[in-house]
């Protein structure tokens, strides 16, 4: 069976790395990012930086704070603001879920990647999360390095 057509054609351009070590995920959703036309042509650039960014509700919509977008260079005057906040496109039953999560059960929605999925079109992945506390880290840091070494001693013949 091959595979879907749509997972070939998706871009990431930008990706949080270490939200998975700091947050426990729980549930993830596919966003559209509300951009303006020199944010698009920034972002097909690559240098977009989702590491400190953070959704949170607001007026029944949900918004991405702190994401970074560089100014496009060829848009001289006409330029956007790098880090304003921008809107994420969701169905209104995802939004009040999301919103009920958040001030009921004390999660945070993290940004995971930014992509262009096979239509051209910004898209984000959001996740539902809770925070890590220190012991919980240590134990994802001790099970990937043991996984590491497992796959040099199975390598190694030993």
């Amino acid at each position: 069976m091959a595979p879907k057509s749509g997972a070939l054609a998706r871009t990431v351009v930008a990706d949080n790395r270490k939200a998975r070590f700091n947050y426990e995920i729980e549930q993830v959703y596919e966003a559209g990012l509300e951009l303006r036309g020199t944010e698009v042509k920034s972002l097909r650039g690559g240098k977009a930086n989702i590491q400190e960014s953070y959704a949170a509700e607001k007026n029944g919509e949900i918004w991405l704070y702190n994401s970074y977008l560089p100014e496009y260079l060829q848009a001289n005057r006409f330029n956007h603001e790098p880090r304003r906040p921008r809107r994420l496109l969701l169905h209104k039953r995802e939004i009040a879920k999301l919103a009920a999560a958040i001030a009921k059960e004390g999660k945070t929605l993290v940004p995971l990647k930014v992509f262009f999925n096979e239509k051209g079109r910004a898209k984000m992945e959001i996740a539902l999360a809770r925070g890590k506390k220190l012991h919980d880290k240590r134990e994802t840091e001790k099970a990937r390095d043991w996984a590491r070494e497992k796959g040099r001693l199975l390598k190694s013949g030993g």
